[in-house]
């Protein structure tokens, strides 16, 4: 009966672990302190969205279908705002390409998430991919914001000018 809210739970699960793996090589690939913890930070925050969503699969999974809407009206953990600072000269190549991606990633999850509301029976479901579109859209302005900024940072650092 909700087989199908299941199989989103998996999805986004991999989504989450996916941009984990992603930040994480960003980090890795950071050349100074800042960069690295700003980037770690990102991949943390996703390990913060697989557990919660693993612990739902979980209480989904084990409960019986009545007891299905109680496992949806668990607190979500906020989306945190990484407070971001000026990027290093040395890696506003790496920042563009990384909020690039992340930007897509997020996008990417809005719609899942908006098809997976579309597509549900229960009204608690939909909530919860409400309130994970929400998640998505914090992080989605987030990184438009910064990479705007970083945008012309490094048009600057490149010479280039609109004129």
């Amino acid at each position: 009966m909700y087989k199908e809210e299941l199989e989103v739970i998996k999805q986004a699960i991999l989504n989450e672990v996916e941009g984990y793996e992603f930040y994480k090589l960003a980090s890795e690939k950071a050349v100074s302190g800042g960069s690295k913890d700003a980037f770690l930070e990102l991949a943390n925050e996703e390990l913060k969205h697989v557990e919660y969503l693993k612990e739902l699969f979980d209480k989904i999974k084990g409960n019986p279908t009545e007891d299905f809407e109680l496992a949806f009206n668990t607190e979500l953990p906020s989306p945190g705002i990484y407070k971001w600072g000026k990027m290093d000269v040395d890696m506003l190549a790496l920042a563009m390409s990384v909020f690039g991606i992340g930007m897509q990633m997020e996008k990417d999850s809005i719609e899942f998430y908006k098809k997976a509301k579309e597509n549900t029976k229960f009204e608690a479901a939909a909530k919860l991919y409400d309130t994970l579109i929400k998640w998505e859209f914090v992080h989605l302005n987030q990184f438009t914001e910064q990479y705007e900024m970083y945008r012309k940072d490094w048009w600057n650092e490149q010479n280039f000018a609109p004129y």
